[in-house]
């Protein structure tokens, strides 16, 4: 198993089996037949002024995201609901744009207050770059984990957003956790990135110590400049999430948006090769399976899990 960096490129040698074996035995190893299931609601949707080029939100592309203001405490509240029946351990608030205004930011923190008090899910929230002042007013009305993505490696990330840098999200998860939150973090794999920015990632989210990791994978969008991107190889895909495991054996691995598409056939392999969470119900601006799904999709792998553990 991975314990430092001068092992990275004889983790990076092996095939994408011997990594997949390696990711699988130690998820089991360390994690047993665990699976972390989260959801999310879009709460404020479009218009967003800053130029991921991967984003449907973006207001530098022509996309046809739905734009929206911030939903009112009682539709959010209602989703979460729906979240928790359909078993997830999470619900998140996620809205556009690079934070939140003083107002917005207010109602966000009552809707909090409300979940926890109303629906008894742990609430989490992706609300851009915000400061420590206002993490600890999320905090004390109930939020558990703020979710940050870090997108990609610091070395590619100036490639796809210049109108904020890799350390400004660094310093949103450094004032999140000042604040006393838990952080999930991760990013987008399949962006035209090598698998050495996929290995920097991973080793940027130790370093950082985080508590959750999401790999999102690229769902080229109509509107955006990577409508037309090459889609990523399955093998790159499974040893991506393999060496994500190796890096990061004793947290949650969760699968997001692009897994039903990019792994179609192959979605099973993902978990054979560590992961271990996803995010059920939907993404942010497309539709996911049906929770149920997921469901009867997620006992099956915990068959397998289960009879793959010693003893």
């Amino acid at each position: 198993m991975f314990s430092s960096e001068t092992e990275i490129p004889a983790l990076r040698s092996l095939s994408c089996r011997t990594l997949m074996t390696a990711g699988l035995k130690t998820k089991l190893d360390r994690r047993g037949n665990s699976f972390s299931l989260c959801s999310i609601i879009n709460a404020k949707s479009g218009r967003c002024g800053e130029n991921c080029r991967f984003c449907a939100q973006s207001s530098h592309h022509r996309t046809n995201s739905p734009v929206y203001p911030l939903k009112n405490t009682e539709e959010i509240v209602a989703d979460a609901r729906k979240a928790k029946k359909n078993g997830a351990n999470h619900f998140s608030i996620v809205t556009s744009g690079r934070g939140l205004h003083e107002k917005n930011l207010d109602r966000v923190i009552e809707t909090v207050t409300a979940i926890r008090d109303k629906v008894g899910i742990k609430v989490c929230a992706s609300l851009g770059i915000l400061n420590t002042e206002d993490f600890k007013r999320l905090k004390k009305a109930g939020l558990a984990r703020y979710h940050h993505n870090l997108e990609s490696s610091r070395e590619f990330f100036p490639k796809i957003c210049s109108s904020h840098t890799f350390q400004d999200r660094l310093d949103t998860i450094k004032a999140a956790r000042l604040a006393g939150l838990e952080i999930c973090s991760g990013g987008i794999i399949g962006l035209g990135e090598s698998e050495e920015d996929r290995v920097s990632l991973a080793l940027t989210l130790k370093e950082y110590d985080i508590d959750s990791a999401v790999i999102n994978i690229l769902i080229p969008l109509a509107g955006t400049p990577m409508a037309d991107h090459t889609p990523m190889a399955v093998n790159d895909i499974l040893r991506t999430i393999a060496l994500f495991r190796l890096i990061l054996p004793d947290i949650p691995l969760r699968l997001a948006a692009g897994r039903e598409t990019a792994l179609a056939d192959f979605l099973s392999s993902a978990f054979l090769a560590g992961a271990d969470g996803m995010m059920i119900g939907g993404y942010l601006t497309r539709h996911g399976r049906s929770p149920e799904k997921d469901l009867a999709f997620i006992q099956d792998i915990k068959k397998i899990w289960t009879s793959s553990l010693p003893g």
